[in-house]
């Protein structure tokens, strides 16, 4: 994989990225610059990379769109709401056709930092469930969910986790794992209002954290405001064996 500054340098034409993608087999991901792929567009594509998984993934098998409350107790993670949509994409032969039935994971910390259903040092939450779920992507490639800006914890910037696999029962189905950033001034708005405003200024910001210095930069969200709070779209594309 390519060092993380030619990363996000590189753009390259259709051509090229498909060359790269045979090289470097199903563990790339594109950038549609245009908006959601489509299979009559000619994609303009940037690598994006895969990141860590990190220590708090679990596999919940949890289907819902909105991913904020608890399932046992019903309780709904306060935080300024985020409507997000991961647009998914078969490339090959060209082009870009929306990959329809791959399951789309998300997880992320609370508003204080803390995730769910982990025994962590700062926190134990085992049998809780909130700001998790996942969803399987519709005939446009599209999974919806609705969570909320996520707070921050010590030694990571804010982020959101994401696991893309095309069949998670399968020993052959492809899976693609990453990481979700913000602009850190628009981290900076959100924190300061309530519930965020109690844990005080965050530690960490997007150029301190190791992980987000290894590619963050081509995997950063552009939330625009909404009645509620904010939405993003976040466009994705595999290239899957055989596809070219």
């Amino acid at each position: 994989m390519p060092d993380d500054d030619a990363v996000a340098r590189l753009s390259l034409s259709r051509r090229a990225i498909l060359g790269l993608l045979g090289w470097a087999g199903a563990a790339w991901v594109m950038r549609r610059g245009g908006g959601p792929a489509r299979a009559a567009a000619a994609p303009s594509c940037v690598v994006r990379p895969e990141q860590t998984e990190g220590p708090y993934f679990i596999d919940e098998r949890l289907e819902r769109p909105d991913i904020r409350s608890d399932p046992a107790s019903g309780a709904v993670k306060a935080g300024v709401p985020l409507a997000l949509t991961l647009v998914v994409s078969r490339v090959g032969k060209g082009a870009c056709e929306p990959l329809a039935g791959a399951r789309v994971d998300l997880w992320q910390c609370d508003a204080q930092g803390v995730y769910s259903d982990v025994e962590d040092r700062r926190f134990n939450t085992v049998g809780q469930r909130f700001l998790r779920g996942y969803q399987v992507t519709d005939r446009g490639g599209e999974a919806r969910f609705l969570t909320i800006y996520p707070g921050w914890y010590p030694g990571r910037t804010v982020h959101i986790h994401f696991k893309i696999r095309t069949d998670p029962t399968a020993a052959r189905g492809l899976a693609f794992t990453s990481q979700l950033y913000f602009d850190d001034a628009l981290t900076d708005r959100v924190h300061t209002a309530s519930p965020y405003a109690g844990r005080g200024q965050r530690s960490t910001r997007n150029q301190d954290d190791g992980i987000f210095r290894r590619g963050g930069r081509e995997l950063l969200l552009a939330p625009v405001r909404s009645a509620e709070g904010y939405k993003a779209t976040f466009p994705i594309g595999f290239a899957t064996p055989g596809s070219e």
